[in-house]
């Protein structure tokens, strides 16, 4: 018996087989729904409360079992329904039909009512161990993609991901643009607050960030303090203004560490993709990063367009909030 009830659709032509395997199902704690003809049958296998399992009977009126079949697969494209067939005979067709994973098990039509109650059960519970197999790799899979730390798309994902987005580009000639940047003399507040306390202030970082993207943005941690996000459809004037919010909403807004309160900045690199390499364009956010960190804190450069100047710094102590904040 399974651990857990489970919901059976049960479809048989034969009244009194019927009865005695309902009777054998229903005392092992299963949930029973009663189809007498294939369309019944078809129906409450592709409802909006599907069961766990269906047990068909071969002999089912209504339509040829084989499409009955095809139909009820087509409709699960999550294959998260358990089916068998209840047959006079073991056919090369059904044989067939198990290899292709169209079915699940075979039951003789004669097997005793306890017999079905075995294999219904079996077949769930193998199903079930399938179905967390595949979601524990999935998630796995998924977890090599992120960085452990803040739960972006770590640097070889977020470039994976770039070169669809490239290949995007190309078919229908639409902008993408990468901006990077990177938190200004991180190196000093790791050793004045420690590194426990600068990784949730990273994370911090990454969550105030991400509420400021489209769902269809790219958010990746490039480097310990160094984050790469990808605009689709954006121009670089566009992104130049997504990098002047982030520069007052993310950075401006203080960072709580602890019993302090911090206020951080960054400076900010824009490259436009025209369809190239993401490396190529990687290369040149990095590079009109680099030269908006030597015109100093708070700059944001672009690799195409001439330097921006250096924006009015943003008072280190707010006032309104009460806080009385640390500034490097």
């Amino acid at each position: 018996m399974l651990a857990t009830p489970y919901t059976c659709l049960l479809a048989l032509d034969d009244a009194a087989l019927l009865a005695r395997v309902e009777s054998a199902l229903l005392g092992a704690g299963a949930q029973i729904h009663v189809a007498l003809t294939a369309y019944a049958a078809l129906a409450a296998m592709t409802g909006p409360n599907a069961p766990d399992i269906a047990l068909l009977d071969a002999r089912l009126p209504g339509m040829p079992v084989a499409q009955l079949l095809a139909a009820a697969r087509s409709a699960d494209s999550s294959q998260r329904l358990s089916i068998v067939v209840a047959a006079d005979g073991i056919t090369q067709e059904w044989l067939d039909r198990l290899d292709e994973g169209i079915l699940d098990d075979l039951i003789p039509r004669a097997a005793e009512p306890a017999y079905w109650q075995l294999r219904a059960a079996s077949v769930l519970r193998a199903h079930r161990l399938l179905y967390e197999v595949g979601t524990l790799r999935e998630n796995e899979a998924r977890g090599a993609q992120l960085d452990r730390l803040t739960g972006v798309y770590n640097r070889e994902a977020l470039l994976s991901l770039l070169f669809r987005e490239t290949d995007r580009v190309q078919r229908m000639s639409s902008p993408l643009s990468l901006l990077l940047f990177d938190v200004d003399d991180f190196g000093h507040w790791n050793l004045r607050l420690g590194l426990d306390a600068c990784d949730e202030i990273l994370c911090q970082m990454a969550c105030r960030t991400a509420r400021l993207l489209r769902t269809y943005d790219l958010l990746g941690r490039t480097g310990k303090d160094e984050f790469l996000i990808a605009l689709p459809g954006c121009s670089v004037v566009n992104a130049v203004t997504l990098a002047e919010r982030l520069r007052l909403e993310v950075f401006s807004v203080p960072y709580h560490a602890g019993d302090e309160s911090i206020r951080l900045s960054a400076c900010f690199g824009i490259a436009q993709s025209h369809g190239r390499s993401p490396v190529i364009v990687l290369r040149e956010a990095e590079q009109a990063l680099l030269r908006a960190k030597k015109t100093g804190p708070e700059t944001i450069q672009t690799f195409d367009g001439p330097p921006r100047p250096t924006p009015a710094p943003v008072t280190f102590i707010s006032s309104d909030s009460g806080d009385e904040l640390l500034a490097w």
